[in-house]
Parts: C-alpha cells; structure tokens; sequence
C-alpha cells in the first residue's frame, strides 16, 4: 500500500539541501587560519591543504589534482564502506534521503514512511523522466572502488562509512537511470562517459575528488583535462570534507 504524502518542505525550498554538516573543530579551524595567516604574511603561497573551500576554473582544478598510481587490492565494499545509513534517525536511509532531495514533484511513500515509492526524478546522464523509484540508482559520482584505489584504503573506516553516505554536497551522490549505472560500473572518465551533460559530470568528478582529496592516476588526469578543455571554464567550488 503507498501512502500519499505532502512534498516535505525542504523539496518545496529549491535545490538540495545540506542533510548532514560536518563542522570543523574550533581549533582546527584557528589552527589552519594562523597557518594561511602566516604564509599570507610571508609572501608565500598558501598550499591547496590549508584551505577549507577551495575555488578554481574547472580547467586549473583538473591539472590541479595530484597524480598517483590507483592501487586497488584489498578492496571490499561491504567491510570497508557499508551500507546506506540512517544518520538522522528518521528511519529514511542515505538513498531515501537522496531521493527525497531530488524529487520534482510530491512523494509516495510505502505504509511506513520509511521508502519513497513514487516522485518525479530527471536523471542527470540522460534527461529521462522517472516516476518510480524503482527505476533509479543512487550513483557514486567516483565510484567506491575508484576511491579505494586513489587513496580511501588509508582512510579510517569511519572516513569511509561517510563518503559512502555523503548528504552534503550534492555532487557526491545522484539518483541515475539504473541501466547506466550498471553500465557504468567502477569506471571513470577514461573509461566510460554518460551520454548527456558530460561537462557537468566532469565537473562533479573533479569536485569530488578534490572534496575527498583523492588522487588520480595518469590516464584518467590526461582524460579530465582533455574533456575540461572543450568545456566552459566554470568556477569549481569544493567544501573540503
């Protein structure tokens, strides 16, 4: 049985929300401020690592990112990342919580409350219309195991479970048409590309390996920066995790 529900009121407000902010330390934040400070003072660049935002043509952002060999062994999603988390206790999940933010039109939901059934979703990659949820995945934009091998295997697990369910920037997560996403797999920009607004995805991947200050290898640098050249020079602008 579905259950007809108003659209909750932060759908009603516009874009995505912020679901789960993740604040510095207040010393933290001093700390790195008297860094930048310091440097500022001495004529010196202030490195990428000291700031918390981090702004720059899609272009710079893409030569910008550091290069390392991906090294995937040891990879296990279930033990490493998890699964969808509740971190707000409502009993709706990360990919509920996705779905809810990316909906254009008022939900259904089955008897309990707890899963979206029915909305209105426009996946990115290829423009469709979906009506159920059913029809959707709620995609990675840098799959788990790419980021395994850029550089997630020496996170803490606790650093991974939240990448996994990373509610604050909405580049992070997206519900797709279900069949690309098969398609897509573990692939990145080297490998596989979606048929519509690629350069909106090249600027997601580029955010979000710069959010998680994952690294790239050698071929899928020289393909960002190549698809970052026939793109507009948009600003990237990255709220470091």
């Amino acid at each position: 049985m579905n259950v007809q529900l108003p659209l909750p009121a932060r759908v009603q407000a516009g874009p995505r929300p912020k679901v789960l902010r993740r604040g510095l330390r207040a010393g933290r934040g001093a700390g790195v401020a008297g860094v930048v400070l310091g440097l500022l003072l001495a004529g010196l660049a202030v490195p990428a690592e000291a700031a918390t935002v981090y702004k720059a043509p899609l272009r710079t952002a893409a030569r910008a990112l550091p290069v390392a060999p991906e090294v995937n062994t040891g990879y296990d999603r279930d033990r490493y990342f998890g699964t969808w988390k509740d971190a707000n206790r409502d009993c709706q999940n990360t990919r509920q919580e996705v779905l809810i933010q990316e909906t254009r039109a008022a939900l259904a939901f089955t008897s309990r409350g707890c899963t979206v059934s029915r909305g209105r979703w426009v996946t990115s990659w290829d423009n469709r219309v979906h009506t159920s949820a059913s029809t959707v995945q709620i995609d990675h934009t840098v799959p788990v195991h790419e980021a395994w091998g850029s550089g997630a295997r020496y996170w803490s697990q606790a650093r991974r479970v939240a990448y996994y369910n990373d509610l604050s920037d909405p580049r992070t997560l997206s519900a797709q048409t279900s069949s690309l996403n098969s398609a897509k797999q573990a692939r990145g920009p080297e490998a596989w590309m979606p048929p519509a607004n690629r350069c909106a995805y090249i600027g997601q991947w580029v955010a979000v390996k710069i959010r998680w200050g994952l690294r790239v290898d050698a071929v899928e640098k020289a393909a960002l920066v190549r698809f970052a050249n026939s793109c507009p020079n948009v600003t990237i602008s990255v709220n470091r995790a």
